[in-house]
């Protein structure tokens, strides 16, 4: 089969499109054939190393759909010829991949007017859906009369965070670069746009709140905005940071620089780490979604032959919603 693989760490350039061996699954797990692998920013740590990803040459990626083609001994709950998704596999730049069944979710289908969720939608929804999910939902639950900044608001997770927070009755600021990005910011609900290109968040946060500052602050960019975002939160306030885009803050004094304002370190592994919050929190994404409540913006469909090209955008800001490779 065809996957792409990193035979050393580097530039986009380093993504190869090699012939593999077709993988078989052990001992509870299955091998779906991918219709589509959502790309995600931290692909690009693995390629360069930043973050560890083991022995190479390796196969990228973590996040795709399928059909299930083949079912290992244990895997119950699972058959072939069903459709999954998934967010934490190993190996999806490629045609097919294993991963253990307990990992996989099921996808609805479609009943009465609600709408059927499609490969390309669950490739594209399920990891920065779930996250957006439980950085509104969970870690500090949104509610009516709350007031969240969003950043980086036009990509993946923030339009969808911009949408969840709306759905949890929040007012909510979402940071941007353009403003094509910011009517795409407002289109999905959000009661300001910020262009930080051109006017500072804090204070735009200051002003919205009357002085008081965000109750909540969600940073995916991380060194570029993070003392920011603590400086627009109000005292007793949450700052959640999820992802580092720019880079690793720098290291911080935490009493002098958060005062009085809690400060969460956050990835989706802890927020789905047993089967049933996986499902739980998947259920939930997907019923708004064919509710009609939630849209997917899938910036465009590469062919995964041009990983790299992918990559390249990413890196470039020069994305808006979801990026999908396409074996």
């Amino acid at each position: 089969m065809k996957a792409i693989r990193i035979h050393q760490h580097g530039g986009p350039e380093v993504l190869r499109l090699d012939d593999v061996p077709v993988p078989e699954p052990g001992e509870g797990e299955i091998r779906v054939r991918l219709a589509y692998t959502g790309l995600n920013f931290i692909d690009t740590y693995h390629r360069t190393g930043y973050y560890p990803y083991g022995p190479l040459p390796a196969v990228p990626g973590g996040e795709g759909a399928g059909v299930v083609e083949a079912v290992g001994r244990g895997a119950g709950g699972v058959e072939s010829g069903d459709r999954v998704c998934f967010w934490d596999a190993r190996g999806t730049y490629a045609e097919a991949v294993v991963l253990p069944a307990a990992r996989a979710i099921p996808l609805p289908t479609a009943g009465g007017d609600e709408r059927e969720v499609g490969l390309d939608v669950a490739a594209a929804l399920t990891l920065q859906g779930m996250t957006a999910h439980y950085l509104t939902h969970t870690v500090r639950p949104l509610a009516a009369g709350d007031t969240v900044l969003v950043h980086a608001a036009a990509g993946g997770v923030g339009l969808l965070a911009v949408q969840m927070a709306k759905i949890a009755g929040a007012t909510v600021l979402g940071t941007c670069s353009t403003r094509q990005k910011a009517e795409r910011v407002l289109a999905a609900g959000a009661d300001r746009a910020v262009l930080y290109t051109e006017e500072d968040f804090v204070a735009a946060a200051k002003e919205a709140t009357g002085g008081r500052g965000v109750d909540l602050a969600i940073d995916g960019v991380g060194r570029a905005t993070f003392e920011g975002s603590v400086a627009a939160t109000r005292v007793r306030g949450h700052v959640v940071l999820f992802g580092q885009a720019s880079g690793e803050p720098e290291p911080i004094r935490p009493r002098k620089l958060l005062g009085s304002r809690t400060l969460t370190c956050a990835s989706l592994a802890a927020y789905s780490a047993d089967r049933d919050e996986l499902l739980d929190r998947a259920r939930e994404v997907f019923t708004w979604y064919r509710q009609g409540r939630l849209e997917v913006r899938i910036d465009r469909v590469l062919p995964l032959a041009e990983a790299a090209r992918a990559h390249q955008l990413l890196e470039g800001r020069q994305t808006s919603g979801k990026v999908l490779l396409q074996p």
